[in-house]
């Protein structure tokens, strides 16, 4: 049997083979494919198989997924422009003859006000039409994307944007990249959807008091406009797209995109998700080892 994964060179992907490695899969039967040389390096030196990701490429691709049964699909990072390279690894896939698909797609993806969810409703639809059975990993937000909340409260003492009064059922990285690895790695999961999100929501309100229990020192939550947060990140030196992008996303957040706390991922690894708290303490005291 062989599990391939395509974006096992990015975060989530290294953090899906270790999570395998850990469950007992044995390092031949995971195919690691990326585009950063030196990760695939890392990897095979434990032992994984790997080969090059050119999606552009769909005959190579295809080449180097015959012969997996299961695929975990890592959506790519670049919103906007990456459907016709996850179509391009969907049909490689069906030209494989891969017999599972998994694919990082959004929570909730057919209704949420997400703007970044257009690329992974139309992925969905793809796998779909390609007839190969499937499994739609729907993650939320992770953790880590607040990590700089964390240091401007460690530095400053104040979290400011316009997320407002809305709530965020994160999880660490780790947990999404150890779900996915249950899903391909054990039987039974062809055909499911899975919401997944962290089992308790938090709002920046709660993030500051979190924050300010983590660090001993006082933090406060500083809720902004759209507006004034945008002129926040322009000053800051972001570009226009970026800014609007951030604040979009806390507008959606603000209106309640990502507090689902479905239990689906709870559920797949059978323990807990990772609290704020104890996440928060990881990165002090990685802050505090530097």
């Amino acid at each position: 049997m062989t599990i391939a994964i395509i974006g096992a060179t990015g975060q989530l992907g290294g953090l899906t083979v270790a999570a395998l490695l850990d469950r007992g899969t044995p390092a031949e039967e995971i195919l690691a494919l990326g585009r950063n040389a030196v990760r695939l390096s890392d990897l095979a030196r434990r032992g994984v198989r790997t080969a090059p990701l050119d999606l552009e490429d769909v005959d190579a691709t295809a080449a180097a997924l015959h012969g997996a049964q299961d695929l975990l699909l890592i959506s790519l990072s670049d919103p906007g422009h990456r459907l016709p390279l996850h179509a391009n690894a969907v049909e490689a896939a069906r030209r494989a003859g891969v017999g599972h698909v998994a694919y990082t797609s959004v929570l909730m993806a057919p209704t949420t006000i997400l703007g970044l969810a257009v690329d992974h409703r139309a992925t969905e639809e793809l796998i779909r039409e390609s007839g190969i059975p499937a499994t739609l990993l729907r993650n939320g937000w992770y953790t880590e994307n607040h990590y700089q909340d964390f240091v401007a409260a460690r530095d400053g003492g104040v979290v400011a944007n316009s997320a407002g009064d809305g709530r965020l059922a994160t999880a660490p990285r780790r947990d999404y990249a150890e779900a996915a690895a249950v899903v391909v790695s054990t039987p039974g999961h062809e055909g499911c959807v899975y919401e997944l999100s962290g089992d308790t929501a938090w709002s920046y309100e709660e993030f500051a008091g979190t924050a300010q229990l983590v660090l001993g020192t006082p933090v406060r939550y500083e809720p902004l406009s759209s507006d004034d947060e945008r002129d926040l990140l322009l000053g800051a030196g972001l570009d226009e797209a970026t800014a609007q992008f951030i604040v979009e996303m806390n507008g959606s957040i603000r209106e309640g995109a990502l507090d689902a706390t479905t239990g689906d991922l709870a559920r797949l690894l059978g323990r807990p998700t990772e609290p704020l708290e104890a996440t928060m303490r990881s990165w002090a005291q990685m802050s505090s080892a530097v």
